[in-house]
């Protein structure tokens, strides 16, 4: 599974949110430039962010954005499934954007991308931005030392 800029960058502004809360509202500004983000770009996920009520906006000189709800009430699962559409690695697989496969009652490696499927939902649902901002970022040399596998 590969995110898209959308959720990575709608994660990403959530995270200043929540780094931010109770210091009152933030700038589009501000939030796109601390996570590297094009501004105009994060407007529109801002707006998104907004429609399902996960942010409000406070107008004026001083206005900006603000959590919406607890940060506990919010996940990585649904945010990804708002602008991604599914959690799934194939279509196959999927149970919200399924699509048959001629390959279905035969295929073995299915099982496999099923079970990864249900883990990736699992995690990413228990994953509230609140437990998420109390975790430590993760390292370089986290991500190099994996074995048993190249191209991850």
């Amino acid at each position: 599974m590969k995110l898209s800029r959308k959720s990575d960058y709608a994660l990403r502004s959530l995270m200043t949110l929540v780094a931010h809360e109770g210091k009152g509202p933030i700038s589009v500004r501000e939030i796109a430039e601390k996570n590297d983000v094009p501004r105009r770009f994060l407007e529109q996920i801002m707006l998104d962010l907004k429609a399902k009520g996960w942010v409000q906006s406070l107008a004026g000189r001083d206005g900006g954005f603000v959590l919406g709800k607890r940060p506990e009430e919010i996940t990585m699962g649904q945010v990804v499934r708002h602008f991604d559409g599914q959690l799934s690695p194939i279509t196959c697989v999927s149970s919200t954007h399924y699509e048959p496969c001629s390959q279905e009652s035969a295929c073995r490696f299915r099982r496999v991308l099923l079970d990864i499927r249900n883990y990736t939902a699992r995690r990413m649902d228990e994953a509230d931005l609140r437990t998420v901002f109390a975790g430590q970022p993760v390292t370089r040399s986290e991500v190099f030392s994996f074995i048993g596998g190249d191209g991850i």
